[in-house]
């Protein structure tokens, strides 16, 4: 009774289609958080367990993919969404804090990536949390 209870309202970034309306999304958030794994089967239309088992080592050693987006965040394709977002969700909402959560968010290139982008934060497992410390700590240094 008569207690004031702060929380905030945000979503989850894991499709296409809402980085790209994120305009639209901002007015109604206080945060966005990339779901980067889903995103990046999303934006690359195919399915993480299916690709490891199947075809991806070989695009890899192909030279068709520089390597596993689903353990370093493609620049690209999911980079780029991931930036559009952030840019025009900022531009309705400016004090819109923008992050990601999954397993990228403990690989070191994926973090330099969030940090050139201006993300917030990162969230990882309980097992990166030192690498994930270390990269963003080393990404805040190059800039």
């Amino acid at each position: 009774r008569g207690v004031n209870v702060h929380y905030e309202f945000g979503t989850m970034i894991e499709v296409p289609r809402a980085a790209l309306t994120a305009s639209e999304l901002a007015r109604l958030c206080d945060f966005f958080s990339f779901g980067t794994n889903d995103l990046t089967q999303m934006t690359f239309g195919f399915s993480r367990d299916d690709s490891e088992k199947n075809f991806l080592q070989y695009y890899i050693e192909s030279g068709i993919l520089p390597n596993n987006p689903f353990q370093t965040i493609d620049p690209e394709g999911v980079g780029r969404l991931m930036e559009i977002c952030a840019k025009e969700g900022r531009r309705t909402n400016t004090s819109l804090e923008v992050g990601i959560c999954g397993e990228h968010g403990g690989d070191p290139e994926s973090i330099a990536l969030c940090a050139r982008l201006g993300l917030n934060y990162v969230s990882c497992s309980p097992p990166r949390v030192p690498v994930a410390r270390l990269a963003a700590a080393q990404a805040a240094i190059s800039q």
